[in-house]
């Protein structure tokens, strides 16, 4: 974080990225003064309602964050900022997105929590956007001209008002990753099985075992001694009413409509109070942590490891039977996980797999068996990308092996 007097006195001069957060209610004009390198410009949480024109004079800039803010209208001069690939704009109240406000080398697009009805043509004349995530808008439709998205990979459009499912979007090329839940075309029309209903006052929440876009899980522990359920459980409390990938109940009913499987957190009960959604889940062993990190500003949409990570091919191969069974349960099931990736799952020293966090997780049963089939595909392609990802963590010296070439035809 930086400060406004840093900026005014010339101390911040050759940064390549800024952040500044004071409540602001104009645009720093000083922060011109960092053309010549500045990259990554980061103005969340602020009262900010425009830029201005002298923005465009951020020529090396690619990245901007203005989340939390009070834009009405996505700023036109993005639009011509050279080399702008990012923007994010997420929890604003923008209702206007104007055709010119899209930079021409747009990858990254984050519209998330707004107030959006319509969406210009022009997003479908960015070739180069792999990136889209609008969840929790007011879009009744998409522009027909994102079926020229070829490069398109992942996509967040639940927690909207599309009355059809946009087939533009279900025959692109690269889709891997699909969140479309809370829509009127979407809405389940089954009855599921529930798992219990409990009071929160049920069990005692203790230390936080991590966080996604929908929550937050931690270790928790009964107040009365249960016997149906274990000692030890987990609980992820769902925030807000809307996340980056929808709504926290959609979630919650696809963990319920996916069902048992020894590879998948179980859930156990469920509270539904006012102000307070939460899914009671088995506690993971500590033996078990993350196969993967999320991707980066540079990767995108594929996942990121640790560096010095690898894995033996027995051990990726025992990992892709596991995860290639889970695939088969889900849409078995007719679920589609949404955001089936490395750093959603967890691994043990034996490589047992547990796989988890369904925040984008979509049930297709009402669509047509033509959609359903399509679903089938873009999920198909985020199993291959897991695939290809593991194998570019492979030991070296089994490159060459006949198991690596035999992993290497299922992408193919």
């Amino acid at each position: 974080m930086h400060t406004l007097s840093q900026l005014r006195s010339g101390e911040l001069i050759g940064t390549q990225r800024l952040t500044l957060s004071e409540n602001l209610t104009s645009f720093p004009l000083e922060i011109l003064s960092l053309s010549d390198s500045l990259e990554i410009l980061d103005l969340s949480n602020n009262q900010l309602t425009s830029l201005p024109k002298e923005f465009a004079k951020l020529k090396k800039l690619k990245i901007i964050f203005a989340s939390n803010n009070c834009f009405e209208t996505l700023p036109e001069v993005l639009g011509q900022c050279d080399n702008l690939e990012m923007v994010g704009f997420k929890s604003n109240n923008i209702n206007q997105v104007p055709r010119n406000s899209l930079p021409t080398k747009l990858r990254w697009l984050i519209l998330t929590d707004n107030r959006i009805e319509v969406l210009p043509d022009s997003l479908g004349e960015r070739p180069r956007l792999q990136k889209l995530a609008l969840a929790g808008n007011r879009l009744t439709s998409l522009p027909s001209t994102l079926s020229q998205l070829r490069n398109l990979e992942l996509v967040r459009i639940s927690a909207n008002n599309l009355i059809e499912c946009p087939d533009q979007l279900l025959r692109l090329p690269k889709l891997a990753w699909l969140a479309f839940a809370g829509n009127p075309f979407s809405r389940s029309q089954v009855d599921l099985e529930s798992v219990p209903l409990l009071s929160a006052s049920s069990f005692i929440l203790h230390d936080m075992l991590g966080q996604g876009a929908s929550g937050v899980i931690s270790r928790a522990t009964w107040t009365k001694k249960q016997s149906t359920f274990p000692d030890e459980i987990a609980v992820k409390v769902f925030k807000g009413e809307v996340t980056s990938d929808g709504y926290p109940e959609d979630e919650l009913q696809a963990c319920l409509k996916t069902g048992n499987h020894n590879n998948i957190v179980r859930s156990l009960a469920k509270v539904k109070e006012q102000g307070y959604l939460a899914l009671v889940m088995t506690l993971i062993p500590d033996s078990f942590r993350n196969l993967g990190l999320p991707p980066c500003f540079k990767s995108c949409t594929r996942d990121t490891f640790p560096k010095g990570f690898t894995l033996s091919i027995k051990q990726i191969d025992k990992i892709v039977r596991q995860m290639e069974d889970v695939f088969e349960h889900l849409h078995s099931n007719q679920v589609c996980h949404g955001d089936l990736y490395a750093h959603n799952t967890l691994f043990d020293e034996n490589t047992n797999i547990i796989f988890g966090d369904f925040g984008a997780a979509t049930m297709y049963h009402m669509l047509s068996d033509d959609q359903q089939e399509l679903i089938q595909k873009i999920e198909r392609r985020a199993l291959n990308h897991f695939i290809e990802d593991l194998l570019s963590i492979c030991d070296e010296q089994e490159q060459d092996s006949l198991q690596f070439k035999v992993i290497e035809q299922k992408i193919n």
